[in-house]
């Protein structure tokens, strides 16, 4: 069964479960500041689980279904055996406050033996046994409840309770909706390791391979690492489409379905990857090259830019990895991104969309790091303190043996980008764990960045003081009277494509295809300060999507907006969707000044503004 099979069995079975379908978020979370990235299918549904949407939702809403992109760089190490991914699709169901456990349990049965009729013997389920997860203010006990629903599908020898590592879900970040989750693993040999009666799913033996998680969720763990029952009890559910092809065609792992063997054909055919002439290394490198290429591509289409930090140190780190693996110089990447489009594009058109700008952009990557590839063992070594260097053995049949510290490691790679297998292939040796450690304070920082934006990152935030707060509303308000100030002055074509706040600025990015002219900018910067001077008043009003965009509310059409939004409207001047949070008038904001004007990409324009 071919994964786009798979996919349209997967929602037309919920869809007949009255379900609702909705499509993929972007891989980079919308107003999450918990994670870098979208790593699972709740993510854009957080909002239902925790009630902050609670009034957005109707009775005949409260199912959704989806496939959804996702990303984890947790694994990042892993890729290149039978399973592991960074870019993967997960087939999720939801329910907010509807059914729970037996529907869940239920319904994924059915799915997995009437639908794509998986044999019933070689399925075991798991659920949580209340060890080692207690709160003070909610006890989280044994889940008995999803034990017995499973007995009635499944005898008693195949249902088996962990602890909180394997049967207690999330949150993906720090805090967020949480709870007990029942797997479904599917047993691939049905043959016992030497650990016999105790060889059970989790075994690392190899023997099964978990294909369904459903999470419970009843919990939202706090800042202060409390857990809290959730307004509602509800459903969250994944399964790996890639794993699932793998167990329905019998496959012997993920990279020989059709999610990969057309895209490792590509890649084998190209005699710049080369042999090392062991087996088990050059298939290991096919897999890493195959899986990252298609997270580079999948990253790039949702608007992640090569750079140093958060998302686009993600985007760079995989690309520029997939390009050590080849061993001879050059490649021909672009075919095998022609590959990866081709395959996945009726389900994600907006790979073909920006096919040009992927491969121009990658393109120019590549030229960036082969500088990198070039560089020699003196210019690098001039780089590094003495202290950084702990021993250096000449060789006159290979590259030198250099011993550095895992701080002196990350050090070239922050300075050139050279990665840990370009470092190795240089002759350098260090402690994989040191450099790992100063990447996690890199992260930390980065995050600390992060925490303190308004745009994708929430207000939320420990790190933001009151004072702080207070700037971000006023800015996000004016940012909506820039948008329109923007379509009054320039015309209806006006787009947004994106913004960022923090205390001191906000920055608005949108289509235009020119430079504006001085003339232009003072227009807006006027427009902005009429209003705000106007004293008008800021209300919102809640109203179904279609309502809403047919009155003329502006949308970010990025966004994946429920079913019910807030609408906001300043005066009679500007209506918008969104979620706030604003000022009560325009009275608050003080004076709108724009900072600069520039370009960001072709037809992509940049305001940044500040508020005295």
């Amino acid at each position: 069964m071919r994964l786009d099979d798979i996919r349209k069995k997967f929602l037309k079975y919920f869809k007949d479960q009255k379900h609702i379908l909705v499509t993929s978020s972007s891989l980079i979370p919308q107003n999450d500041p918990t994670v870098l990235l979208t790593t699972a299918g709740m993510q854009q549904f957080k909002p239902y689980f925790t009630g902050e949407r609670d009034s957005m939702i109707d009775f005949k809403t409260r199912r959704f279904a989806s496939v959804q992109k996702c990303f984890r760089t947790s694994d990042i190490n892993e890729v290149g055996d039978l399973d592991h991914l960074t870019f993967f699709e997960m087939l999720g169901n939801f329910s907010v406050g509807d059914y729970f456990k037996k529907e869940a349990i239920g319904y994924a049965w059915v799915f997995l033996t009437k639908e794509i009729k998986l044999g019933p013997e070689r399925l075991w389920a798991t659920y949580f046994n209340g060890q080692g997860r207690n709160s003070k203010r909610a006890k989280i006990t044994s889940d008995k409840e999803s034990l017995k629903f499973w007995q009635k599908f499944l005898p008693k020898n195949r249902i088996c309770g962990f602890g909180e590592e394997a049967n207690f879900w999330g949150p993906p970040g720090k805090t967020g909706p949480c709870g007990p989750c029942t797997e479904i693993h599917y047993d691939l040999t049905k043959k016992p390791c030497e650990k016999g009666e105790d060889c059970l799913p989790n075994c690392e033996c190899g023997r099964f391979v978990e294909i369904w998680n459903l999470v419970l969720m009843q919990y939202e763990k706090t800042a202060e690492a409390e857990f809290v029952e959730l307004p509602r009890k509800n459903i969250d559910t994944g399964m790996g489409l890639e794993r699932l092809a793998m167990v329905i065609n019998q496959k012997g792992n993920v990279f020989q379905t059709d999610a990969f063997s057309e895209i490792i054909k590509s890649i084998e055919s190209d005699p710049r990857f080369g042999s090392t002439g062991n087996i088990a290394e050059d298939a290991k490198r096919l897999r890493i090259v195959a899986d990252h290429f298609k997270g580079t591509v999948f990253l790039r289409a949702d608007e992640v830019r090569f750079s140093n930090k958060e998302q686009g140190y993600i985007l760079r780190r995989i690309f520029r990895r997939a390009c050590d693996q080849y061993l001879h110089p050059g490649m021909d990447f672009q075919k095998v991104f022609q590959v990866i489009i081709s395959q996945l594009k009726n389900a994600y058109p907006e790979l073909a969309e920006k096919k040009f700008e992927i491969i121009s952009d990658c393109e120019k990557e590549y030229l960036n790091y082969e500088k990198v590839r070039n560089l020699n063992i003196s210019v690098l070594l001039k780089q590094l303190p003495a202290q950084g260097i702990l021993s250096q053995i000449a060789s006159p049949e290979g590259p030198s043996s250099i011993r550095i510290t895992g701080q002196a490691a990350f050090q070239l790679f922050s300075t050139y980008g050279a990665s840990i297998d370009q470092l190795k292939q240089k002759g350098f040796s260090f402690d994989e764990m040191e450099f790992e450690a100063e990447m996690e304070k890199h992260r930390e920082v980065s995050r600390a960045g992060a925490d303190s934006k308004f745009g994708g990152h929430g207000l939320n935030s420990a790190i933001l003081t009151d004072e702080d707060r207070k700037k971000i509303t006023r800015l996000h308000t004016a940012t909506h009277l820039l948008q329109k100030a923007l379509i009054e002055t320039l015309g209806d074509s006006i787009q947004q494509e994106g913004s960022d706040i923090s205390p001191e600025r906000l920055r608005f990015d949108f289509k235009f295809p020119t430079k504006l002219t001085f003339a232009q900018i003072a227009k807006v910067e006027t427009i902005v300060n009429e209003k705000i001077e106007q004293d008008l008043k800021v209300s919102f009003e809640e109203m179904a999507i279609d309502e809403a965009l047919k009155s003329g509310a502006l949308a970010f059409f990025k966004e994946k907006y429920p079913p019910k939004v807030k609408v906001y409207s300043i005066g009679d001047y500007s209506k918008e969707i969104c979620a706030g949070p604003h000022v009560a008038s325009t009275k608050e904001l003080g004076y709108f000044k724009i900072l600069s004007e520039k370009s960001v990409s072709a037809g992509i324009r940049r305001i940044k503004a500040s508020l005295d």
